[in-house]
């Protein structure tokens, strides 16, 4: 239960919110369009932006900011990292699709309704409570859609839908959670497709799930660390992966991940995310390093190569 007697920050107008802004040492320009910007985009949400800004002692970051700091600085980074978020979001969205029609694709092969029937999965949809966790998720969406596809299926078939159209009804952890099921054949299939093997590619999935997340959510991208640390295939056997130069806990090893599978799941121009990270705006305090780019990372790897 929260106290309402608790302590809470206190609220700022916008006149007062710039105020604190000088008071700690930001330089934020004409007056009229810092308080503009504080209409269009929170305090808080800045906050996250400027947070480089802000003096280091010991440690530990202070209110002031360091000299020289600028509030166009902090709007260039985060308008940076909205159109970084969109094209992430875009180019996500059309690998989704693709390993979202080859696990259908193969999921079938196996058996028209298999996503329904346990003992045809992987050992993983026997042995836990995951699955009855998924098909719960699973049997919730499909009561609450109407899609015209759906409203087909129940009048022809009863609402019984072959595995092939129900991964239409999956969002990508969804899809991620069902291929994890899956039986090794199937997964194998689609991680082939994909350059991976089928532990590979289940730990890609999770990966890029959470950058999808972050993209649709809104959340701060290009600085973020990230939790779920890919596997990789062994050296030798890609190349262009190996000589990518990066950290694969920050958000270029994991628009790193996004660009190998656009390449080898054959989805045509990896130009969006190369043409997006070259308009990085000139920071001195916030260097492309923040990303975990190498300042060679135009021409270390093909991946990234126009």
């Amino acid at each position: 239960m929260v106290r309402l007697d608790a302590a809470v920050k206190e609220y700022r107008s916008y006149d007062e919110q710039v105020d604190l802004l000088v008071r700690r040492g930001m330089d934020v320009g004409n007056r009229n369009e810092a308080i503009a910007l504080l209409h269009r985009v929170s305090y808080y949400r800045l906050s996250g932006y400027w947070y480089p800004f802000r003096r280091l002692v010991d440690g530990a970051r202070q209110d002031a900011f360091y000299p020289q700091t600028r509030l166009s600085d902090v709007a260039a980074l985060y308008e940076f990292d909205a159109r970084l978020r969109t094209a992430t979001f875009a180019e996500l969205s059309r690998i989704e699709l693709a390993v979202r029609s080859l696990l259908g694709h193969e999921l079938g092969r196996v058996d028209p309704c298999v996503h329904l029937k346990p003992d045809r999965l992987g050992p993983t949809a026997r042995h836990s409570g995951a699955y009855a966790d998924w098909l719960a998720g699973y049997t919730f969406e499909l009561k609450r859609s109407r899609e015209d596809f759906v409203e087909h299926h129940r009048r022809k078939y009863g609402g019984r839908l072959p595995v092939w159209v129900a991964v239409e009804l999956l969002d990508w952890g969804g899809l991620a959670r069902l291929y994890g099921f899956a039986p090794r054949v199937a997964q194998d299939a689609v991680a082939d497709a994909c350059g991976l093997n089928g532990r590979q590619l289940t730990s890609w999935l999770r990966a890029l799930n959470l950058v999808r997340n972050t993209c649709a959510h809104h959340g701060r991208l290009f600085n973020r660390v990230h939790t779920n640390v890919p596997r990789l295939p062994p050296v030798g056997r890609h190349p262009d992966l190996d000589s990518t130069t990066t950290q694969w806990e920050r958000t270029f090893g994991q628009l790193t991940l996004v660009q190998f599978l656009l390449d080898r799941l054959e989805l045509g121009r990896r130009s969006l995310l190369p043409a997006v990270l070259k308009s990085f705006p000139t920071v001195r305090a916030v260097p492309l390093s923040h990303l975990g780019a190498a300042p060679t990372w135009q021409t270390d790897s093909g991946l990234w190569k126009p």
